[in-house]
């Protein structure tokens, strides 16, 4: 065997050993990954380590534990307009954008906007995340202000109907004429009111009214400034929030060159935002008003007894129905009242007008107890039909 072979063997020996090594250098930076990275598993036991003493400690009245379902969702809480993910490793701010219709514009108008969103562009130092929600418009508080408003002006219209009978009874004919005048103005805001509250109701009977909500995310890690353990908890979310509102007012300034306006989501928006997104069906049918106000705020039920809502409501209609009935029946009762007087004025007015005609065939002691009678008389009494007598007579 010359040197040229000997080489040659040592150069094979020496790649299949720089093979091996590899190999080894392969497995061995896998294994260090795996470790670094916890599994779905171990995501879930983490997130369930993260959950407050008080969501932990929940327990049925069979002894169960309760699983909440806050250990499911993919944040921690909403606090001070953000949303807390990961710990308070993770802050969530939302800016909605409200933009103009792109197509009605001229192209001197779209250059400018297309010059304003290159600008808006060339601004980000961090990142963001475009998200888009459609919803079914929601016509049923814009419906129950509607008729709130129209009950108000019902009222307005019965107590200037109450303020024209008091003056007609006074012969106050100004009063009269101004108060007519602001009836009518009244009436005619209840009919337009009316037939507003009517079409929005039609309107609201369809299911195709869907609205895009468009959303900018911006997040910020707690790793950006460093070390935390020497932070409170309090001053992680007062770093965290005050940077992620200079990041949202740097953004929403910078939109405004491709005339779209902004604003910062507070936490009652979030919640909507988040729960419309876990609720896509049920969302439209139980608002996240209406759950708060029910108290479904967790996967297990907290609210009252369903009876115990149902007798508060029933109770809540009686108390409305016998408030609406009284003051009707006031109302009723007063133009009543005062037709009667009105009435009974005319009818004594009258009786001295005829009196007057007979003063002179008549001594003055008769004439003024004769006023005195009639000034003094129950109209209702008096006009009532007495039963007359009947005579019967024998024939002789």
């Amino acid at each position: 065997m010359d040197i040229v072979q000997m080489l040659n063997l040592i150069l094979i020996g020496i790649l299949i050993l720089i093979l091996i090594l590899g190999l080894v250098a392969a497995i061995l930076i896998l294994k260090m990954r795996r470790k670094k990275e916890p599994k779905v598993d171990d995501e879930i036991k983490i997130k369930s380590q993260e959950v407050n003493d008080e969501q932990k400690n929940l327990i049925t009245r069979d002894g169960k534990s309760i699983d909440s379902i806050y250990k499911f969702m993919e944040f921690d809480e909403v606090l001070d307009n953000m949303i807390v993910r990961k710990g308070r490793k993770q802050y969530v701010m939302v800016i909605e954008c409200k933009g103009i219709n792109y197509d009605l514009l001229s192209e001197d108008e779209k250059n400018a906007v297309e010059a304003g969103f290159i600008e808006f562009l060339n601004t980000l130092r961090f990142s963001i995340q475009l998200y888009v929600q459609t919803r079914k418009l929601n016509f049923d508080n814009l419906i129950n202000g509607f008729h709130e408003r129209i009950n108000e002006v019902n009222n307005q219209v019965a107590r200037l109907d109450a303020q024209i009978d008091n003056a007609n009874r006074n012969g106050n004919n100004d009063a009269v004429a101004k108060l007519s005048f602001e009836r009518k103005r009244k009436q005619n805001i209840l009919e337009y009111g009316e037939s507003i509250t009517d079409y929005t109701e039609r309107l609201s009977e369809s299911k195709n009214i869907l609205q895009q909500r468009t959303y900018i995310i911006i997040s910020y890690y707690t790793a950006e400034f460093g070390d935390t353990s020497t932070y409170s908890k309090d001053e992680i979310d007062d770093i965290a929030f005050s940077e992620l509102y200079t990041r949202a007012q740097t953004l929403i300034r910078a939109l405004s060159s491709a005339e779209v306006t902004g604003k910062i989501l507070n936490s009652e928006e979030l919640m909507e935002l988040l729960y419309v997104a876990y609720n896509r069906d049920q969302s439209e049918i139980l608002t996240l008003r209406n759950a708060l106000n029910s108290e479904y705020d967790k996967l297990y039920s907290t609210a009252r007894d369903v009876f115990e809502e149902k007798k508060a409501r029933i109770e809540k209609q009686v108390e409305e129905s016998a408030a609406r009935l009284a003051s009707k029946s006031l109302i009723d009762a007063d133009r009543e009242e005062s037709e009667k007087r009105n009435k009974e004025r005319k009818i004594k007015e009258k009786a001295l007008d005829i009196i007057d005609e007979y003063k002179d065939d008549m001594s003055k002691p008769l004439y003024e107890a004769t006023k005195r009678k009639i000034s003094n008389a129950n109209v209702e009494e008096e006009l009532k039909e007495k039963p007359k007598r009947r005579v019967i007579r024998k024939n002789v």
